[in-house]
């Protein structure tokens, strides 16, 4: 038995070892094994073979290697530094600090940052955690393998270049930026005002910074250059925290070192859509020489590591507002990636008309729709209609200087209403609060829009970036009610009754009265009791009743000029056909505004014309509604009730005549 039992284990033991021996993944192979075996690694490892540098590291030291994958190089242009990608301190994913030493010659930093979200980057690159692998080799020393889904890229001299440069801070970066390989770009314009201004202490200071350098392109106006004073170089550095753009917080507002007691400015980072980076600045207190308001700039190449932190080219100065509304929307004609560019583009393509009306505004705000908003396929529809495209660009101008601070007050105790240049259009902004933060919307033409960008600011106004093209509807009347902040008593009431089901239906076309919320408010103080009735699922019966008189079913749609010339054919009210029976009104213009008269009562139209896919909708200051119309006890009700109350009393009635002529 001892025997049998030291045969059994002697076995076990035998198959163990041949387990690890064939297994790549063994406790003491080394790191070169490991991605000699692995396919997705193969390009870093063909590399890492003919370095002997690095072979030797991975033999003989320990170390941490971050490893891009395949992927990765396939994005990659220009060459690898193998040895940028390894440093000679073992380091597990929490063992990381912030800069570490790369293993490159001058030992070049490497930057990580951690994430709130859990998310660990070294430069640009983010590594994938379950990838990361710890082991010893076979001398017995420590090794991390970290995996990387972007190739890292040191700061090197160009080819022709007869010195080597090895981790300069940014200030040398800029001394010395005609010799380095930054591709294009030139920085002489900027570098002249830091030394002239002398700020070269600011570049030269030792930890880790993000610092924002203007190319020379952005100084093409003569007069820019000199507007670089020391303030506005101080908004061009973020300090004491390394940015690079994938790790980078979106919208998240950092403090500059123009950060003090008289002048005020913060830098974030915006992504577009397609990925496209900007930088902004915003000076929030201003002072003579440094107005308020934000600018933006697109960076040009991004993630430049330094001794001291990361270096990010931009295409124009931050802080400096020294352009119109126009020569603004102007830039984007030779820049084919910029924000506005296809704005600008349908503006040139309509004759550009409309450039010479911003023009002759003096002072003026935008709402420019972003690129990825011309794309929907609704708005494409309509491109080919010049007529229709003249009035959609007008809605998107208001006259007059409009910034984030001026909606603020404008909507302390409404939803601000704003004239655009369109004939009778209006804009109505809306802010709510979304996680702690102001997210503002506005409405035109039936379209609900975010402000991705406000206060881009110009010398005579400003732009607002949004993410849709207003006055072209993309919701149904159902839709339009649900996510409207104006509608949503009228909303509710039509979900206690399921009233609010047809209204999806496309096949349809309605003309809708939407009493607005501050409407039903102003029924609270008139006819308490039965208002609150109203608002009572209970009793959805009454409000699905007042509804369907304030909802015409066609075979098209009644916009407000379309009832006010029925109204003056007909030369008194007209009849329009509704979900119950009929409504009858009267439609005409007072003073620039439509006023309905119905039952005798005057009702201003709030917003006219607020198209949808299936319908238009008119919102209105009061309902179509009289006390009688609920009566809580024992009153009257409205006529279809009425017939009910009455059939079901005569079936009463009936019955118990039967039963008592049966006993």
């Amino acid at each position: 038995m001892p025997s049998a039992f030291r045969r059994c284990t002697l076995q076990a033991v035998l198959l163990a070892c041949l387990c690890m021996a064939m297994s790549p993944w063994r406790a003491n192979a080394s790191i070169i094994e490991k991605l000699r075996d692995d396919s997705d690694l193969s390009q870093f490892y063909s590399l890492l073979e003919q370095n002997i540098i690095a072979n030797s590291t991975l033999t003989l030291r320990p170390c941490t290697v971050f490893v891009p994958t395949n992927a990765a190089f396939q994005r990659h242009h220009g060459p690898t530094h193998v040895l940028y990608h390894i440093t000679t301190t073992p380091m597990t994913k929490d063992e990381l600090i912030k800069i570490i030493p790369s293993d490159m010659g001058g030992n070049p930093s490497l930057y990580i940052t951690k994430n709130r979200n859990g998310d660990i980057y070294v430069n640009n690159a983010r590594i994938i955690p379950s990838l990361t692998v710890e082991m010893t080799n076979s001398l017995g020393m420590r090794q991390v393998m970290h995996i990387i889904d972007e190739v890292l890229v040191p700061l090197t001299a160009l080819p022709t270049a007869k010195i080597e440069f090895t981790n300069l801070d940014a200030y040398q970066f800029l001394k010395q930026a005609d010799l380095l390989d930054i591709g294009e770009n030139r920085l002489r314009s900027y570098r002249s005002q830091v030394t002239l201004m002398r700020r070269d202490n600011l570049y030269q200071s030792p930890g880790g910074h993000t610092f924002l350098i203007p190319v020379d392109e952005g100084f093409k106006q003569t007069t820019r250059s000199s507007l670089v004073d020391n303030k506005v170089i101080d908004g061009h550095v973020i300090p004491n925290n390394v940015i690079f753009t994938a790790a980078a917080q979106i919208e998240v507002p950092q403090t500059t070192a123009a950060f003090e007691d008289n002048l005020k400015v913060t830098a974030s980072f915006f992504k577009q859509k397609d990925g496209k980076m900007y930088v902004k600045s915003n000076t929030i207190v201003g002072d003579e020489k440094h107005p308020t308001g934000v600018v933006l700039a697109e960076i040009v190449k991004a993630n430049i590591p330094v001794r001291n932190g990361v270096v990010h080219l931009i295409h124009r100065p931050l802080m400096i507002i020294d352009s119109t509304v126009t020569q603004f929307l102007q830039s984007f004609k030779d820049n084919e990636n910029g924000a506005l560019r296809k704005f600008y583009n349908v503006i040139m393509d309509n004759g550009g008309e409309v450039l010479t009306d911003i023009s002759n505004l003096g002072e003026i705000t935008i709402l420019a729709p972003s690129n990825d908003a011309w794309a929907a396929k609704s708005v494409e529809n309509n491109l080919g209609n010049r007529e229709k495209v003249r009035s959609i660009l007008n809605m998107h101008i208001i006259k007059g200087k409009l910034n984030v601070a001026q909606i603020h007050q404008k909507n302390a105790k409404m939803i601000a209403q704003v004239p655009t240049v369109n004939d009778r259009t209006f804009l109505y902004f809306n802010i709510r609060n979304e996680n702690g933060e102001d997210v503002i919307t506005v409405e035109g033409g039936g379209v609900n829009a975010t402000v991705l960008q406000a206060d881009v600011a110009q010398t005579n106004g400003y732009v607002h970036i949004i993410d849709k093209v207003l006055g072209i509807p993309y919701t149904t009347v159902l839709e339009k009610l649900e996510t409207d902040p104006m509608m949503s008593d009228t909303f509710k009431l039509g979900q206690f009754s399921d009233f609010n089901n047809q209204l999806n239906n496309t096949k349809r076309r309605f003309t809708y009265f939407v009493p607005r919320d501050k409407a039903w408010q102003k029924t609270k103080l008139d006819y308490p009791s039965t208002h609150k009735k109203l608002f009572m699922e209970d009793f959805s019966y009454h409000s699905r009743s007042i509804l369907e008189r304030h909802l015409v079913i066609a075979d098209k749609v009644y916009t407000m000029n379309d009832l006010v010339a029925m109204t003056a054919e007909s030369g008194d009210s007209v009849l329009l056909p509704t979900y119950r029976d009929s409504l009858k009104v009267k439609v005409e213009e007072e003073a620039g505004r439509y006023v309905i008269t119905w039952n005798f009562k005057k009702i201003n139209v709030y917003r006219p014309d607020v198209e949808c896919t299936n319908g238009i909708i008119h919102v209105i200051d009061y309902p179509m509604l009289e006390e009688r119309d609920v009566v809580v006890n024992g009153g009257s009700y409205p006529l279809g009730t009425n017939m009910c109350i009455l059939f079901t009393n005569t079936l009463i009635i009936a019955i118990a005549q039967f039963l008592f002529l049966n006993n």
